[in-house]
């Protein structure tokens, strides 16, 4: 035995004496670092594009996309102040065109890709009796409201010109409506969170902010269509992205019958109709502003009137034929006031061209045309391609 051990000794020695040790497995390579896609989007599509966000990283796997929600003039104002980012979503044109004339954006890559409507809540208890519209307006009530800056709270204000305009509810209804406003939110999610938990007896929101969760907790009261906004989200991909390709992905992500499907399940109105690819319905356009008689009028109320084919020069310089109503036609059903001077042609993007009326009058074949896709849109022969708005969805005569 005693030999044993010393053969064993000094077989070891030399290893020792070399400074060899025993082999350890080799250590996991570390996995590569996750590329993030920074989106900053409004407040309201907080759970529908939590669930796309999902979606897209399982679909692009090392991808982390990480999402900024707030106020669309937040946003707009964090992305002015060189925020670093990769996609915009908005909640309206009119935010999106702050970011593109800060430089984020590059104009004509912002397109809607859903919409939404509006609505009023109240407490599930409805300590004030909010029943209906008119009751808005009743002395002593709390209402919250977001902030006129924000897309929503500027929506809000809109309804009560409307209603206001309308006569139904009184020639103050606005006057009455505001004066029981007792605070303005910055986002339509802090409004919702007021009349959830009682701290205020209703506000106005969107569809979308009635999830399931939050349909336990309020009551809804609609706005009818003729009151109500159609809210156009434009989405873009940030000019300065550090993951310009990926931003493009994501952006036309939000497209596909997929992402639009979420959407509609949390309450959005889909651009592609049903959400299962087919093109979209064209909105109706209305005409509003200095005229006797407001329209508004669908791509069936267009068909019904006398049809005018014309030949324009588009932005690629082909010249292509157009078949439409005349605007003169539209402008002589509305019947316009001697003050108007312009008219503002707005698409569902919230994209917008002013153009001087003696400039339309003096080019006889400006016309109103459906696209094949079934959206409205201008064309102006003698003008620049610019000027021609593609889901056209209102004309403001002033």
């Amino acid at each position: 035995m005693l030999r044993k051990f010393i053969a064993l000794l000094l077989f070891g020695l030399p290893f020792a004496a070399t400074g060899c040790v025993p082999i350890q497995p080799a250590a996991p390579a570390a996995s590569a670092p996750a590329t993030t896609l920074t989106v900053f989007a409004a407040a309201s599509l907080t759970g529908a594009f939590g669930e796309i966000g999902k979606n897209f990283e399982t679909a692009n796997p090392g991808v982390k996309v990480v999402f900024n929600f707030a106020g669309s003039q937040q946003l707009a104002q964090q992305l002015g102040q060189g925020a670093p980012a990769d996609v915009f979503a908005s909640a309206n044109g009119k935010q999106m065109d702050v970011a593109i004339q800060a430089g984020r954006i590059v104009t004509g890559t912002a397109h809607a890709f859903v919409r939404n409507r509006l609505v009023v809540i109240a407490p599930k208890d409805n300590p004030a009796q909010i029943k209906g519209l008119p009751d808005l307006a009743k002395s002593g009530i709390k209402l919250v409201f977001a902030a006129k800056e924000v897309p929503v709270g500027q929506y809000a204000l809109d309804f009560l010109d409307k209603a206001t305009k309308d006569g139904s509810m009184g020639a103050d209804y606005k006057t009455k409506v505001l004066a029981n406003v007792v605070s303005n939110e910055q986002d339509v999610k802090a409004v919702l969170a007021k009349v959830t938990l009682g701290e205020a007896d209703g506000g106005i929101v969107y569809t979308s902010d009635i999830t399931a969760e939050a349909g336990d907790k309020v009551q809804r009261i609609d706005i009818p269509d003729k009151l109500n906004t159609i809210a156009a989200y434009p989405i873009a991909a940030v000019t300065d992205s550090k993951n310009a390709a990926l931003a493009k992905k994501f952006v036309e992500y939000t497209f596909t019958p997929e992402a639009q499907k979420i959407l509609v399940k949390y309450g959005f109105i889909s651009t592609i109709g049903s959400a299962t690819g087919a093109a979209p319905a064209a909105l109706p356009v209305e005409i509003t502003g200095l005229v006797a008689k407001p329209q508004k009028l669908g791509a069936a109320d267009l068909a019904k009137l006398a049809q005018t084919e014309v030949k324009a020069t588009d932005r690629d310089n082909v010249e292509r034929s157009y078949k439409g109503v005349l605007l003169s036609t539209i402008f002589a059903q509305a019947g316009l006031q001697a003050a108007a001077k312009s008219v503002v042609f707005t698409g569902g993007d919230g994209y917008s061209q002013e153009v001087p009326l003696d400039q339309i009058n003096s080019d006889k074949n400006a016309i109103i045309t459906t696209d094949p896709g079934g959206s409205l849109r201008n064309i102006l022969p003698s003008a620049k391609p610019k000027f021609w708005v593609k889901g056209l969805v209102k004309l403001e005569v002033k």
